[in-house]
């Protein structure tokens, strides 16, 4: 990041065509989990008008209704009347769900779990908010969030599912400072006056989401900038699981492998080592043992262990990177086996992670809990 910029993130609401995929599939890998927790699972949803395809594989001793879960997470979503462009009743459930490969199925099970495919993974850490994520994406997620909520409990009744955020964070001298965009786009109902709707969005979800020290008379706010966005989701875009890797995880501002999370159980390792290597990075931050802390992870199939384990500190560390690397290797256990274990993932709701990030401020997510500070901060000393 250089000292003087403008970064951007994007977050989108439940009822954004990508982020549905996201969800019916997390539901789905729920659903699966709770009937059998050794199950393999890979799961991925395309959208696309009047379509809801399901596919991927699949190793299970338990029966999941594909179909009906498919369709009750669509209502629960919001697509709840065919005047919003896709109708929980009368959209085609399409399951091709198939078995997954012997051969994967073998050498990532032999003598207890290996990683089942090639992947680099990341964490990322920093210090400039609670959350310690950076506050492009921070802000971005709690105002989609907001502006779901308002549909939702009913101030802003006139929305309908889908909708997007596009922020841009001032920074001057590595510091987020102040917004210089707040970019929203909500699908709304064919009645609402567009005047009306921009003032109650900056009524009931920016006043009410974003700390008033990040608006100032330079901040440009956009709401439906391209004009009347009454038909949304699926109708008009398709969408597919994992597209949104992005605004899960740290909003394009350091690396992503581009493999999605969602539908994938924790044998998965783009899912659980991404989680791992976030918990690695955060707890580096919170023992002061960095401001900033990115750590990558290589994993080869049929491997337990990672290949490779590099940190990058960004300057901000009294220690050199590959003395912390080294003591990341001795300190925690990253075999998938004690990844999933430590932080417990056979046993998290995934559909709870499936909108507004995969990190973020819930004790409910075991990777963003925080070990002994002092222990920490004694052992990377």
């Amino acid at each position: 990041m250089k000292n003087n910029c403008t970064i951007y993130s994007e977050s989108v609401t439940e009822g954004q065509s990508d982020k549905m995929a996201d969800i019916i599939s997390d539901v789905i890998l729920d659903d699966i989990l709770q009937k059998d927790k050794n199950s393999k699972v890979d799961c991925k949803v395309a959208l696309t008008k009047g379509i809801c395809f399901v596919t991927g594989e699949v190793n299970t001793t338990g029966y999941s209704n594909i179909q009906d879960l498919a369709r009750d997470t669509i209502r629960d979503i919001g697509y709840t009347d065919a005047s919003y462009g896709f109708d929980y009743r009368s959209v085609g459930i399409i399951n091709v769900i198939n078995e997954q490969s012997q051969e994967i199925y073998n050498y990532s099970n032999d003598n207890g779990l290996n990683a089942d495919d090639m992947s680099i993974v990341y964490g990322y850490a920093t210090d400039e908010n609670s959350s310690y994520l950076p506050t492009p994406i921070y802000l971005a997620n709690i105002l989609s969030k907001r502006l779901s909520e308002a549909r939702k409990d009913g101030s802003l009744s006139f929305l309908r599912p889908d909708g997007k955020i596009l922020l841009g964070v001032k920074y001057i001298d590595n510091e987020p400072i102040y917004l210089e965009h707040i970019c929203i786009s909500a699908q709304h109902s064919v009645d609402i006056n567009l005047e009306r709707l921009r003032e109650s969005i900056i009524d009931e979800v920016i006043d009410k989401t974003i700390d008033k020290k990040f608006i100032t008379k330079d901040t440009k706010i956009l709401i439906n900038a391209s004009g009347s966005f009454s038909v949304g989701g699926p109708q008009i875009d398709s969408g597919m699981t994992g597209k949104k890797i992005s605004g899960d995880t740290y909003g394009g501002i350091v690396n992503s492998n581009g493999n999605g999370f969602s539908g994938k159980d924790p044998s998965k390792i783009d899912r659980s080592g991404s989680y791992m290597a976030r918990y690695i990075a955060k707890n580096l931050v919170h023992s002061k043992i960095a401001k900033r802390v990115l750590v990558t992870l290589s994993f080869s199939a049929g491997i337990k262990n990672p290949i490779s384990i590099n940190v990058s500190t960004y300057g901000t560390s009294s220690l050199d990177d590959s003395v912390i690397a080294k003591k990341v290797e001795k300190y925690f256990k990253l075999d998938i086996s004690s990844i999933i274990d430590k932080l417990d993932l056979l046993n998290i709701k995934y559909a709870n992670t499936s909108s507004y990030g995969h990190f973020k401020e819930n004790n409910h997510f075991t990777w963003e809990k925080l070990e002994d500070k002092e222990e920490l901060s004694k052992y990377f000393s």
